[in-house]
């Protein structure tokens, strides 16, 4: 079994430093350009795909239309696949966190896995949501357009390094992350890549 799991294309959250969580923010015009050129490029590797699945959160369904347009498949939404639910956070900046929830933020640097966001959900549950649908994926190959999140636990999940500060693996919108589980994703796997924009770099061609 193989999974390319994709960071949704930018919003407007993203480009001025405000946190998301599950706020149904949809992609920036920037965000829907990413999306087609991470499309065309996922069109040229000329591959099967089993099957496409994505959060049922705009940024990322909306992301997945593009791409599933270009490759003729058909888009499977999963609230599974969510960003982790940041709670109180939604909609701040993080200057106005440290200001606001000077504990919490202290909490979560000692133990960042298990400190509840206010109001919302433990890094630990959104880990636990993510691998409950890695774990019914069967053999193929699988495209899943996720949340920055949603991706560092999959992977730190495959690394057996659950303990570790998820925000340490730098994630661009619209990036690939290749996960590789020759026995299924109850029998452990492999990283292949991690964060690869490519298509997002200056020289490379849209238009062949």
């Amino acid at each position: 079994m193989e999974v390319w799991l994709v960071r949704h294309g930018v919003t407007a959250h993203n480009q001025n430093g405000i946190w998301q969580g599950q706020r149904d923010v949809p992609l920036a015009p920037e965000g829907r350009a990413q999306a087609r050129r991470l499309a065309e490029r996922l069109a040229r590797l000329d591959l099967t795909w089993t099957t496409l699945h994505a959060s049922d959160l705009s940024r990322a369904l909306e992301t997945a239309r593009i791409v599933a347009e270009r490759l003729g498949l058909g888009v499977r939404p999963d609230r599974r696949l969510r960003e982790v639910c940041v709670g109180e956070l939604a909609g701040l900046t993080r200057p106005e966190v440290q200001a606001r929830f000077a504990d919490y933020v202290a909490r979560s640097q000692e133990d960042p896995w298990h400190t509840r966001f206010p109001g919302g959900e433990t890094l630990a549950e959104l880990y636990d949501r993510v691998w409950a649908f890695l774990n019914e994926l069967g053999d193929g190959r699988h495209l899943v357009v996720s949340h920055g999140g949603a991706i560092r636990a999959a992977v730190l999940g495959v690394l057996e390094a659950q303990s570790a500060v998820p925000w340490r693996i730098r994630l661009e919108n619209t990036s690939i992350t290749r996960l590789h589980f020759p026995e299924g994703a109850a029998g452990g796997g492999f990283v292949h890549t991690v964060g690869d924009a490519a298509h997002l770099e200056a020289g490379w061609d849209l238009d062949g």
